[in-house]
Protein backbone atom coordinates (compact mmCIF):
# COMPACT_ATOMS: atom_id res chain seq x y z
CA UNK A 1 0.00 0.00 0.00
CA UNK A 2 2.08 3.51 -0.97
CA UNK A 3 -1.01 6.29 0.31
CA UNK A 4 -0.45 5.93 4.01
CA UNK A 5 -3.56 6.08 6.39
CA UNK A 6 -4.50 8.04 9.00
CA UNK A 7 -6.98 7.22 11.60
CA UNK A 8 -7.81 8.32 15.57
CA UNK A 9 -8.78 11.98 14.83
CA UNK A 10 -12.28 12.77 16.77
CA UNK A 11 -13.61 15.86 18.72
CA UNK A 12 -12.40 16.37 22.04
CA UNK A 13 -12.23 19.41 24.32
CA UNK A 14 -9.46 21.96 25.18
CA UNK A 15 -6.89 20.64 27.07
CA UNK A 16 -7.39 17.34 25.74
CA UNK A 17 -5.58 14.69 24.08
CA UNK A 18 -5.35 12.65 21.27
CA UNK A 19 -3.37 10.07 19.52
CA UNK A 20 -3.40 9.73 15.60
CA UNK A 21 -1.74 7.37 13.47
CA UNK A 22 -0.32 6.63 10.39
CA UNK A 23 -0.06 3.30 8.46
CA UNK A 24 1.20 1.70 5.24
CA UNK A 25 2.65 -1.80 4.80
CA UNK A 26 6.61 -1.39 4.60
CA UNK A 27 6.47 2.91 4.56
CA UNK A 28 8.00 3.54 8.26
CA UNK A 29 11.16 1.59 6.72
CA UNK A 30 11.76 3.03 4.08
CA UNK A 31 10.20 6.46 3.85
CA UNK A 32 10.38 9.95 5.82
CA UNK A 33 7.26 10.53 7.63
CA UNK A 34 5.23 13.31 8.46
CA UNK A 35 2.61 15.03 9.92
CA UNK A 36 0.73 18.15 8.31
CA UNK A 37 -2.72 20.24 9.39
CA UNK A 38 -5.08 22.35 7.48
CA UNK A 39 -7.46 24.30 8.88
CA UNK A 40 -10.70 25.59 7.12
CA UNK A 41 -9.44 28.31 5.20
CA UNK A 42 -6.05 28.25 6.17
CA UNK A 43 -3.02 27.15 4.17
CA UNK A 44 -1.35 23.65 4.90
CA UNK A 45 0.92 23.43 8.15
CA UNK A 46 3.77 21.20 8.61
CA UNK A 47 3.49 19.57 12.29
CA UNK A 48 5.91 17.27 12.75
CA UNK A 49 8.40 14.76 11.22
CA UNK A 50 10.56 11.67 11.84
CA UNK A 51 13.15 10.15 9.67
CA UNK A 52 14.13 6.97 8.64
CA UNK A 53 16.64 7.04 11.29
CA UNK A 54 13.93 8.25 14.09
CA UNK A 55 15.29 11.73 14.10
CA UNK A 56 12.13 14.02 14.56
CA UNK A 57 11.14 17.55 13.99
CA UNK A 58 8.35 19.78 15.49
CA UNK A 59 6.53 23.55 14.59
CA UNK A 60 7.05 25.78 17.19
CA UNK A 61 3.74 25.99 17.54
CA UNK A 62 3.10 22.66 18.70
CA UNK A 63 6.66 22.25 20.32
CA UNK A 64 6.88 20.54 23.47
CA UNK A 65 3.05 19.47 23.52
CA UNK A 66 3.18 17.13 20.58
CA UNK A 67 5.12 14.26 20.11
CA UNK A 68 5.63 11.86 16.86
CA UNK A 69 7.19 8.37 17.23
CA UNK A 70 7.19 5.08 15.19
CA UNK A 71 6.55 1.80 15.89
CA UNK A 72 8.49 0.24 12.59
CA UNK A 73 7.06 -3.49 13.55
CA UNK A 74 3.35 -2.23 12.90
CA UNK A 75 4.56 0.46 10.28
CA UNK A 76 2.78 2.91 11.81
CA UNK A 77 3.76 6.81 12.86
CA UNK A 78 2.24 8.30 16.18
CA UNK A 79 1.27 11.71 17.00
CA UNK A 80 0.32 12.38 20.22
CA UNK A 81 -1.26 15.41 20.80
CA UNK A 82 -1.49 16.74 24.05
CA UNK A 83 -3.05 20.37 25.67
CA UNK A 84 -4.94 20.64 22.50
CA UNK A 85 -6.69 24.35 21.54
CA UNK A 86 -9.52 25.63 19.65
CA UNK A 87 -7.21 26.18 17.15
CA UNK A 88 -6.21 23.08 16.63
CA UNK A 89 -9.07 22.06 14.66
CA UNK A 90 -8.08 20.49 11.11
CA UNK A 91 -7.54 17.94 8.99
CA UNK A 92 -4.39 16.12 9.66
CA UNK A 93 -2.65 14.61 7.78
CA UNK A 94 0.69 11.98 6.78
CA UNK A 95 2.74 12.58 4.40
CA UNK A 96 5.36 10.33 3.03
CA UNK A 97 8.99 11.56 1.43
CA UNK A 98 12.10 9.86 0.71
CA UNK A 99 14.09 8.31 -2.59
CA UNK A 100 12.01 5.34 -2.92
CA UNK A 101 9.28 5.24 -5.70
CA UNK A 102 6.49 4.89 -3.24
CA UNK A 103 7.18 7.81 -0.85
CA UNK A 104 5.74 10.77 -1.77
CA UNK A 105 2.17 10.22 -0.76
CA UNK A 106 -0.58 12.20 0.92
CA UNK A 107 -2.62 10.34 3.09
CA UNK A 108 -6.31 11.37 2.94
CA UNK A 109 -6.57 13.04 6.70
CA UNK A 110 -8.51 12.61 9.96
CA UNK A 111 -10.02 15.36 11.41
CA UNK A 112 -9.95 17.00 14.46
CA UNK A 113 -11.80 19.65 16.17
CA UNK A 114 -11.40 21.00 19.63
CA UNK A 115 -14.08 22.41 21.55
CA UNK A 116 -13.57 25.42 24.02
Amino acid sequence: QVQPVESGGGSVQAGGSLRLSCTGLGLTNSCNMAWYRQAAGKQREWVSSISIDGITAYGASVKGRFTISTDKAKDTVYLQMNSLNSEETALYSCKTSGSSWWCGYWGQGTQVTVSS
